[in-house]
């Protein structure tokens, strides 16, 4: 039975199946399934004809028909037939495409700065020629200001080359590039627009573009804008202009008059990729994409959209803050445990190359000399770059049947472990109480690794007694009350001595390993939960 190239695609969520819902099975949204068609293929992928001789030799061509055979057994005479199959012909292949290894050139890419050194590094360096880049993240979270911002950027110059190229050679079309001449003919020559970035967007119009782009700094003539959702204006604009780097937002708004489909649906989404990888690779035009998202957080569109692309970037952060965070979620040309950090306001983003200032607070440096109480500092590691993070605990007397547990950046269900760890094994009573737990500017100590600091931070509420502010505490904390160790403590301890800390409260060390020595820290290596309270001063008088 011929397979229905009828499917149905969820709008919100991106789900199809061969079945009309009321109701979507994947988002539980009602109304979003509509009815779609697979683009039809090509009448080159069909059924080709093969003409199998007696020796076996197959002929493409021929009268269709059943094959026979003589075999050892016999059979009917003529041992010639035909057989249909849907089989690729193998076609010669010449010699000039097949190198060896040895003989490709392995100099470095010379890649362009976005003006960001955090993008950059997120990135591996900046931005490979040639290469697509996704970037996907809830809505309102400031993709879109992101890359207006880095257009901006690398149309002003800002950005530059990096790897082996020079700045010094940096491409900056001034007023002279941008002058056609005519000739007495009327046949105008090329307009030199090496330099220029393209920004083309599907959701705003250029004046709501230009809007955005004065009030965030990124007004230049070197940055082209373009409102459409036809993508073979999209690719006509690309072959023409032919930019330093463009930028596309969205993918899920571009549509291809070519295939069938809703914009956003399956086959559109990835027909608006293939054809955006076809023009960057062979021009060498690099792409940045925007990618929206579903309410689970997964790129919208299908899988392969990921698979296509040579970078993903993830854009996240809580959208009542103004922190957010990059992070490569796939790097063909760089490591994909970066994190870069980024500061939100009304006038645009900014970098933030020292997140500390950020996660950190300063309520204990005039009144409390010896620290704050609830307070304890504890440092995560994301990617390469360790982080701080100050969690601060309030506990009050409860007036209600059931104590209330109100928790911010922290998981609700690791607090009342904890909760229950301080209990039984570190003799802090805190069942019958409010706990008020959170974090600074909407950091997260959601790693195990942050389970002496909250243990210490509620402690230390419990007590009155305040943590110095050059103390620290790092452990994961077992439910039998021991400290386990954390990987890559060397550099949360190099990072806690940088920030001024003085002295942390560590896990003991595993038999046989070697001890860590940062210079400016005293680290103090405990085994249990009742050591660690010894040591920060929060255990019961």
């Amino acid at each position: 039975m011929a397979k229905s190239s009828t499917q149905y695609l969820c709008s919100e969520c991106g789900w199809s199946g061969g079945k009309w819902f009321g109701r979507c099975p994947e988002c539980g949204q009602w109304g979003t399934v509509e009815e779609f068609h697979e683009a039809r293929p090509s009448s080159r992928t069909r059924a080709a004809k093969i003409t199998v001789t007696e020796t076996g030799t197959a002929v493409r061509g021929g009268a269709r028909g059943s094959m026979t055979n003589d075999g050892p057994s016999g059979g009917t005479g003529g041992g010639i037939g035909t057989v249909r199959t849907s089989r690729t012909a193998a076609v010669h292949v010449p010699d000039s495409l097949i190198t060896p290894i040895t003989d490709v050139d392995d100099h470095d890419v010379d890649r362009i700065g976005t003006g960001f050194e955090e993008f950059d590094r997120v990135l591996g360096g900046g931005i490979v020629p040639g290469s697509v880049v996704l970037v996907a993240g809830e809505p309102g979270i400031g993709k879109s200001t992101l890359l207006l911002e880095t257009a901006g950027r690398v149309a002003a110059g800002i950005g530059g080359e990096s790897g082996n190229g020079n700045n010094s050679e940096r491409t900056t079309s001034g007023s002279a590039s941008n002058t056609s001449n005519t000739d007495n003919s009327g046949t105008a020559d090329l307009i030199d627009l090496t330099g220029k970035v393209l920004y083309v967007s599907g959701e705003e119009s250029t004046a709501q573009v230009r809007m955005r782009a004065g009030r965030i700094g990124a007004v230049n003539e070197n940055l082209l804008l373009s409102s459409t959702t036809d993508l073979a204006t999209v690719l006509g604009l690309l072959e023409q202009v032919n930019p330093r780097l463009a930028i596309v937002d969205s993918a899920q708004t571009i549509t291809s008059q070519d295939v069938d489909g809703i914009a956003g649906g399956s086959t559109q989404v990835r027909e608006v990729a293939s054809a955006l990888i076809d023009v960057a690779k062979s021009r060498g035009i690099p792409v940045l994409l925007v990618g929206h998202v579903t309410k689970d957080g997964s790129i919208a569109g299908p899988r392969t959209l990921e698979h296509l692309v040579d970078v993903v970037c993830q854009f996240e952060g809580d959208p009542q803050t103004a922190l957010r965070m990059l992070r490569a979620v796939k790097n063909r040309f760089g490591p994909t445990d970066e994190v870069g950090c980024f500061d939100m306001s009304g006038e645009g983003i900014d970098e933030v190359t020292n997140p500390g200032a950020l996660f950190l607070s300063d309520a204990g440096d005039s009144d409390a000399p010896g620290g704050t109480e609830g307070t304890c500092v504890t440092f995560t590691v994301d990617g390469h770059r360790s982080l701080p993070i100050e969690v601060q605990a309030l506990v009050t007397n409860s007036v209600l049947p059931t104590p209330r547990r109100a928790t911010n950046g922290i998981d609700s269900n690791r607090l009342a472990m904890l909760v229950a760890v301080l209990y039984r094994h570190g003799k802090v009573p805190l069942l019958t109480n409010d706990l008020y737990i959170s974090t600074i500017a909407g950091g997260l100590a959601k790693e195990p690794s942050c389970d002496l600091a909250v243990a210490a931070a509620l402690a230390s509420a419990a007590f009155h007694a305040p943590i110095p502010r050059d103390w620290a505490a790092i452990g994961e904390i077992s439910l039998t009350g021991q400290v386990r160790p954390v990987p890559r403590l060397e550099y949360r301890l190099r990072e806690a001595a940088r920030l001024g800390f003085t002295h942390v409260v560590v896990p003991k060390r595993r038999r046989g390993a070697k001890p860590i020595s940062v210079p400016g820290i005293t680290v103090i290596e405990v085994d249990s939960l009742p050591r660690a309270l010894r040591a920060l001063g929060v255990e019961r008088k």
